[in-house]
């Protein structure tokens, strides 16, 4: 079942029959939100210029209205102390469209042209002395309130010290300005939609074009996540979308190279357990047959047969644990303590270096020296190492009688922790295996290898709470470090073996 679930993840199969998700359309999607909020922005930045500008507007009307009446009212004064006819007036105040004109000068006031009976008044503005933020109020009062009221206006005439005062209704003011609002409103929306085009072209061709393609790719590569040529092809730009797509692409070859490493993974397991039964089989009559050896006289026979038999029995062991690794993880460590000389010593015997070899096998490890641990797992760790080491040095100048070819085997214990060097004068690790040590498939130095050996070797060596590393030497060669701690005595145990 659980085969079947990451072959269907891997062909990119979709959760309850559903297909992938549809790309949005332009106004729906990103672009399309991006275009109103452009429009929306402008809309409100032209509310902000809106307010200063209808106030400027309102002031240019009311002064245009105190200059015609002003060159009216001095041609007025000039006719003084005659008295205008009612026609006149009737005429002047039609053309200048007030009800009341009046011209202050020389601290002395004069009617210069009134209706028979003078509206109240229900507002004054003082043109000469008008703020900023109070013309803005009062453009807003018009605008809301304004049509039907009766205001009175007054203003200095040029650089005169004459004032001319006015009295008239707001009707024609609100009107303009109402007219000028609109005209303000469709100039404003024609700019606002001209400015989202814009910003929406550039940026829908800096990002949303890009954004959509990666979309597009993960899109594609899901459904089919090994093939190579769903890969994302990256430009090599500088920006900041460009530098996602290369780095999406360079996830997806390594997640098709993961996926590839888990399909070897699965077809080693599938060829393992079909030959398991098989050898298990075979090492089982082997192991019989072994046993009569036992009974021979030889004395060189006989020197063997031990350890003929315990090798047996480990290839036995093997064989029952082999899918530990594909399955589920290795066996928890039986641990006690194992005399550690006596563990390399066994190790030594298994590599059975061939003296004709020039490999020099050198062991520094005191007769004393004791290591908490599972000893069948720390002996497949130490092997695995040592003939990693001598399989390197076997093809490192062999027919060269000068090269040092040496591997040495060391350890010592310092507190609780016993410290275990395996070390070779060896060609060393190439860059590809250090770059990816502890990976199975990929961490190989061989060519052919597997590079399972060591992520085994590390799984054992973390199960007894250690660690094992690669350690930098200045010369040539390879060395590993590995460190396996003393396991910790709990007050209960300590207190009954007291």
């Amino acid at each position: 079942m659980d085969s079947e679930v990451h072959t269907s993840e891997r062909q990119g199969t979709w959760p309850d029959g559903a297909g992938p998700e549809p790309m949005p359309t332009i106004l729906r999607g990103l672009s399309g939100r991006l275009l109103w909020l452009t429009v929306i922005f402008v809309m409100l930045a032209e509310i902000l210029i809106f307010m200063p500008s209808i106030s400027g507007m309102r002031m240019n009307w009311l002064r245009d209205r105190l200059d015609t009446a002003a060159a009216a009212g001095i041609v007025i004064d000039g006719l003084q102390p005659a008295e205008l006819p009612r026609a006149v007036q009737d005429d002047t105040l039609l053309a200048t469209g007030t009800k009341v004109i009046a011209l202050r000068k020389d601290g002395t006031s004069r009617l210069l042209a009134a209706i028979e009976v003078p509206p109240e008044v229900d507002a004054q503005y003082d043109l000469a002395h008008t703020s900023l933020l109070g013309s803005m109020r009062d453009s807003l009062d018009t605008l809301v309130f304004g049509g039907n009221r009766v205001m009175r206006v007054f203003g200095p005439v040029g650089e005169s010290d004459m004032i001319i005062e006015l009295v008239m209704t707001d009707t024609a003011l609100r009107k303009d300005m109402l007219k000028y609002s609109k005209t303000m409103f469709l100039i404003s929306l024609l700019i606002s939609l001209i400015t989202a085009v814009l910003i929406f072209l550039a940026i829908n061709r800096m990002m949303i074009s890009p954004i959509r393609r990666l979309t597009h790719s993960m899109q594609l590569f899901s459904e089919r996540p090994d093939d190579p040529t769903r890969v994302f092809s990256a430009d090599r730009s500088r920006g900041e979308l460009a530098v996602a797509g290369r780095h999406l692409a360079a996830m997806q070859v390594e997640l098709q190279r993961t996926l590839k490493q888990q399909k070897n993974l699965a077809d080693l397991g599938l060829a393992v357990s079909k030959i398991n039964h098989d050898m298990r089989n075979i090492l089982a009559s082997a192991q019989l047959m072994s046993d009569r050896l036992t009974d021979v006289e030889d004395p060189m026979v006989r020197s063997f047969a031990p350890k003929l038999l315990r090798t047996i029995d480990r290839a036995v062991g093997y064989t029952n644990e082999v899918l530990a690794y594909g399955q589920a993880s290795e066996a928890a460590p039986r641990r006690r303590r194992v005399n550690l000389n006596d563990l390399c010593q066994e190790v030594r015997d298994m590599l059975a270096i061939d003296p004709d070899a020039g490999i020099e096998f050198i062991e520094q490890i005191s007769e004393d020296v004791e290591v908490d641990c599972d000893g069948e797992q720390i002996f497949r760790v130490v092997h695995n190492l040592c003939r990693n080491a001598v399989q390197a040095l076997l093809t490192h100048d062999a027919n060269d009688p000068k090269v040092v070819r040496r591997v040495t085997l060391s350890a010592h214990r310092l507190g609780s922790v016993v410290s275990i060097t395996v070390d070779d004068t060896g060609p060393g690790m190439p860059r590809k295996a250090r770059e990816n040590l502890f990976s199975a498939f990929r961490g190989s130095a061989r060519s052919g290898g597997t590079g399972l050996g060591l992520v085994i070797a590390r799984e054992l060596v973390l199960a007894h709470g250690g660690t094992i590393a690669l350690v930098e030497k200045p010369g040539p060669g390879t060395q590993f470090r590995i460190e396996i701690p003393d396991r910790p005595v709990s007050l209960e145990d300590y207190r009954a073996r007291a």
